[in-house]
């Protein structure tokens, strides 16, 4: 190890951590040091991960690594990307507590290399050892082919496999970078707290994480066997290829794989849906279903979600505003609602329980009530019911998305949790958005220092419990409230809920 250890230094040389693989020559990024792209191991297509080979001089950790191949614009994609990022204020000096971000985009899409989840400013600001990572997506992480051929065993949750072996690296190596491997609190916003409830419930996780924290993303259960089984033939179908012709799938050019992937889902329509699947091997059972996995029961859970979640999907359509009365049911599709109600009957609700809404605003509220929200009450009831510590909140205030439009929607309590407001795509704006950001990510550092979020910015946050839905609404002024928006809870909880993909 060399370098000074003051993390403010100006002038300090670059800093070298030890790793169990290898040496990891570190950078100056802001007031802490930063290694990015750091391999936490290797596989070939559809093979189970494996710890990395260890090298020899330094890995100049100065760069992002490649994000999983994908559709979109991701850059910088490549299959060779089971890498991580880490940020710490020293590699030395004491222990920190460590808060592994688990990025979003379903399982389909996205890296931990984005603005708004860089760890700089959270390493700064509490101490702490932040590390993002990145895993196999799409088909290449989630394609259930077990069932089709031999040699497929761990298809279906290869994506899962990886974040394992990263929080194995994090358990062996985190030491290295000033980080408590026995004080571990794993974060993910969207798909990335869909992973981590995933992760709660299989047992070669088990042990490698003390807290989770799950933004606007819940699994409560996951895709079946022969669901994720008849994805996978279409999958294929689309590839112009029989299940005796399987094995052609690991040769094939990637952007083809992921192009196939853009087929109709047979069981939600729209594009293939790929997530964990119950395949008895590494899941075997579900994450929150019929009750909250017990092997996860002592970990404290914070959960949280947004006011207006699907303002970030609809938003964003000119249709979907200046709406009437009359033309508001159209919009209310299973597709946007995602459970079996009229949609007459669920405007007619919110006419006459909240007749301050508009249109415009009854289409976010009521599709966020029916289709968004609902599996984070299903998480908090379980873990109430169970015993288990679960702090919940509600994000209220505001953000702005590109075309104007306020709201508190999905993704805007990212850069508010993770002390990255002034970051290239974040919507919180305003005099109040770093005093926001102030509250949030104080609360984050103080649950992953002890399990507990609370701290001298917000009201005493007590846990959930059945009997009065404690939860903690992120406002200018943040206030504890029991149950808020209970009467739509109570109205769409009369309908079975079953999680989209499942």
């Amino acid at each position: 190890m060399t370098g000074a250890s003051g993390a403010g230094a100006k002038n300090r040389q670059l800093v070298v951590a030890q790793t169990r693989s290898g040496a990891v020559r570190l950078a100056l990024d802001g007031l802490v040091l930063s290694g990015k792209g750091i391999p936490y191991g290797q596989a070939g297509r559809f093979e189970t991960p494996r710890p990395v080979a260890p090298w020899t001089g330094q890995l100049r950790a100065e760069a992002f690594g490649p994000a999983s191949p994908q559709r979109g614009n991701e850059p910088n994609q490549s299959e060779d990307c089971l890498r991580l990022n880490v940020w710490t204020s020293a590699v030395h000096s004491g222990r920190r507590p460590v808060i592994v971000y688990i990025h979003g985009g379903a399982y389909s899409t996205g890296s931990g290399s984005s603005p708004l989840t860089n760890g700089a400013r959270l390493a700064a600001r509490g101490d702490v050892v932040v590390v993002t990572v990145n895993h196999r997506l799409g088909p290449l992480g989630y394609a259930s082919l077990a069932r089709l051929a031999p040699g497929f065993e761990d298809s279906g949750n290869l994506g899962q496999l990886d974040l394992v072996l990263a929080l194995q690296w994090v358990r062996d190596n985190i030491y290295a970078f000033g980080g408590d491997a026995g004080c571990v609190t794993v974060v993910g916003q969207s798909g990335g707290g869909a992973k981590i409830a995933t992760l709660m419930a299989m047992p070669a996780a088990a042990g490698l994480f003390h807290r989770a924290v799950t933004m606007s993303g819940q699994q409560v259960t996951a895709s079946g066997p022969l669901n994720a089984t008849r994805r996978a033939e279409v999958w294929l179908a689309a590839l112009e290829l029989t299940p005796d012709r399987i094995d052609e799938v690991r040769t094939m050019p990637v952007e083809r794989l992921i192009e196939a992937a853009g087929a109709t889902d047979p069981i939600l329509g729209g594009s293939l849906y790929f997530g964990p699947v119950l395949d008895g091997r590494s899941l075997t059972r579900h994450p929150f279903w019929p009750d909250a996995a017990p092997q996860s029961a002592a970990i404290p859970m914070m959960i949280g979600n947004t006011r207006e979640e699907t303002l970030a999907f609809l938003g964003g359509d000119p249709a979907n505003a200046g709406l009437t009365w009359d033309s508001l049911p159209a919009k209310l599709t299973p597709s946007q609602m995602r459970i079996d109600v009229a949609p007459e009957e669920v405007v007619a609700w919110y006419r006459r329980e909240h007749p301050e809404m508009s249109p415009d605003q009854v289409l976010i509220r009521a599709t966020t009530a029916a289709r968004s929200w609902r599996a984070a009450v299903i998480e908090a009831e379980a873990r109430a019911a169970q015993g288990s510590p679960a702090f919940v909140y509600q994000l209220d205030w505001a953000s702005r998305l590109p075309n104007g439009r306020t709201g508190a929607f999905h993704t805007s309590d990212i850069p508010l949790m993770l002390d990255n407001v002034g970051a290239e795509g974040s919507g919180a704006v305003g005099p109040a958005a770093q005093a926001m950001a102030d509250r949030m990510s104080d609360a984050l550092i103080a649950f992953a220092r002890t399990g507990d979020p609370n701290h001298p910015g917000l009201p005493t946050w007590t846990r959930y419990s059945l009997e009065r839905r404690e939860t903690m609404v992120m406002d200018v002024a943040p206030r504890m409230e029991n149950d808020p928006r209970g009467d739509e809870r109570r109205f769409f909880g009369r309908i079975p809920y079953i999680q989209p993909g499942t």
